[in-house]
């Protein structure tokens, strides 16, 4: 008897199964097309048109690789990605190795309504729109801006300089832009991650006699570690597809010093009509952004490179 009610159950169970996973299917079905049809099919059209000579408005000619080639032997398009990852430093290094520093000072200092007033003051870049901090920096590191008034006023008047303007200090005048506006998203992230440390761990390292700096680098840092990933994976991939704060503070100027691919790419398809060259350096910029973010993805979960 129980056999015999357990073989019919099954087949129902099964059918429901079957219909729940179907049904499961259609509620992501919407989700799933509008990203076919805005991010994967631009995606393929990108690589289609990577492999022609166009310029957007007459007939495409066949050139396969050609332009693949260029960006890899052109020394203009060269050093531009080089560009973007000395923004790398920038972008990423910077504003992670200030927010640890920066979390750990709040979350040892600031407490009460005073963490939350810091956490919202250093959080403000994130809400600015980036062409308005662009703006703002732009004016503050002119020749008579705000920078330059206050290097006059403690002494430092011979360094001053128009700073987005010289060929040597504007990539690092835009990394520090960059920087500023990744400070608060890594220190909020790392906040956030200290706060959900057992505190148990720190009364241990004391018990053990470690200092404040060991015990950092033994408690804070490693349970960080996916904190850590997560601001790595997001500046990175802002700086290698930079373009707002490039695009408002010095339009890639002077020269080519601080263009970037982004940049780049917009300048290719519209200004020049060179669509597969643009497409070209398009699909290059997102498989160094591959590149570059899987290793941090795979050592941050613990995993071997």
């Amino acid at each position: 008897m129980t056999s015999t009610l357990g073989s019919a159950v099954r087949p129902h169970q099964k059918r429901w199964g079957r219909t729940a996973r179907w049904r499961g299917w259609l509620w992501v079905l919407p989700a799933l097309l509008m990203y076919g049809f805005f991010v994967l099919r631009p995606l393929l059209l990108t690589v289609q048109y990577s492999l022609y000579r166009w310029n957007g408005i007459g007939a495409a000619r066949w050139v396969g690789l050609d332009n693949y080639v260029t960006v890899f032997t052109d020394r203009d398009l060269l050093k531009i990605i080089a560009n973007a990852f000395i923004l790398i430093i920038f972008f990423s290094f910077v504003p992670v190795v200030l927010g640890l520093v920066v979390a750990s000072l709040v979350r040892r200092i600031a407490t009460g309504p005073a963490g939350a007033m810091v956490r919202t003051v250093l959080f403000l870049p994130q809400v600015i729109p980036l062409v308005a901090a662009g703006i703002a920096w732009s004016w503050m590191m002119s020749g008579s801006g705000l920078v330059n008034q206050v290097l006059r006023a403690v002494g430092l008047g011979s360094i001053t300089r128009p700073w987005l303007g010289e060929f040597d200090t504007a990539l690092p005048a835009v990394g520090v832009i960059g920087a500023w506006v990744m400070l608060g998203l890594c220190t909020i992230l790392l906040v956030t991650g200290m706060s959900k440390i057992d505190p148990s761990l720190y009364e241990a390292a004391r018990m053990d006699g470690a200092g404040s700096i060991r015990e950092f680098f033994a408690v804070t840092l490693p349970s960080l570690r996916q904190e850590i990933g997560i601001c790595l994976t997001v500046t990175v991939i802002a700086a290698l597809a930079s373009f707002d704060i490039v695009y408002i503070s010095t339009s890639g100027g002077p020269g080519i010093e601080t263009t970037v691919p982004g940049l780049e790419i917009y300048r290719l398809a519209f200004s020049q009509r060179q669509v597969g060259l643009a497409s070209a350096l398009g699909v290059v910029l997102m498989l160094l952004v591959l590149v570059c973010v899987l290793p941090i993805q795979r050592l941050t979960r613990g995993e071997k490179p």
